[in-house]
């Protein structure tokens, strides 16, 4: 079989081309694959697949085999990986629902793309601090003075077994604004995400960084003037990515929604690999 390497924000995937339909895998097989030790190495797995009324669809897979979730980091790279097996358009369905793209700048390997992610209501706060909501995949968001100082492998697997978000589980997202991240011309911040599924912090997280934005803009509203359009640079581990999204707010978080949201950033081809 072949895979292409890729990575989003030092998240990191294999993608196999399967629009034959000819892989079939295994949890357990995508587990030893993505094994750094005795595989080949990676946050997750994709598979590029034909859908009757898209471009294509993204099957996705955590590194331990389970699935049925949308990863932000994987779409973008999904979207570069069609671009470069020669696809030229980028409207696609994931299991969340459909998606669109654009590739916005090329460059050697490394791709700029623009990703639409999924309409965002439901936001509930936890505490003062923290809330709880779903990109596409379910994440928990804290708000944290120095994200540098968090113990985010302990405190996020504690988070993410909590009997609350039991039998699924969630994601863990610590965030912290940066100096003057707040402003009305302004808006920046820095997240380290706890991925289940992967039950390590990976460099990025696309939804994680989605859900950390508009939690963010909701944790901070107060004094805010409403804009049309809302605009976050996020950094992660070593990259930088935006979110945007236009709110809708009604009341209190449960009742707002977020339209428009799209996350953009790095995806980078890394090599290909026969196994």
């Amino acid at each position: 079989m072949e895979f292409y390497k890729y990575q989003g924000a030092g998240n990191d995937f294999l993608i196999a081309d399967n629009r034959s339909g000819a892989i079939s895998l295994s949890p357990e097989g995508i587990g030893r694959l993505c094994d750094r030790r005795y595989g080949v190495g990676a946050d997750g797995l994709m598979l590029l697949e034909d859908s009757p009324e898209h471009d294509f669809k993204m099957v996705y897979f955590n590194s331990d085999g389970s699935g049925g979730m949308m990863c932000g980091n994987g779409g973008r790279c999904m979207v570069a990986f069609a671009a470069d097996m020669g696809c030229s358009s980028f409207d696609f369905e994931a299991a969340d629902g459909p998606h669109s793209a654009q590739i916005l700048s090329a460059s050697g390997h490394e791709k700029t793309v623009r990703l639409k992610m999924k309409d965002v209501s439901g936001i509930r706060m936890i505490d003062g601090n923290s809330y709880f909501l779903d990109t596409g995949t379910r994440h928990y968001v804290r708000f944290v003075p120095d994200v540098a100082e968090c113990d985010v492998v302990g405190e996020g697997r504690r988070i993410r077994n909590l009997p609350e978000f039991a039998p699924v589980g969630t994601n863990v997202n610590f965030v912290s604004v940066m100096p003057g991240g707040h402003s009305e011309s302004f808006r920046s911040i820095m997240v380290r995400t706890y991925e289940k599924g992967v039950e390590d912090e990976t460099f990025a997280c696309g939804t994680g960084i989605t859900a950390a934005a508009i939690a963010s803009f909701c944790h901070s509203y107060e004094g805010h003037k409403p804009e049309d359009i809302i605009r976050y640079e996020v950094f992660a581990k070593k990259d930088r990515l935006a979110v945007d999204f236009v709110p809708s707010l009604s009341g209190n978080e449960e009742n707002c929604r977020f339209t428009d949201v799209w996350l953009t950033g790095p995806a980078v081809y890394v090599a290909k690999i026969i196994v």
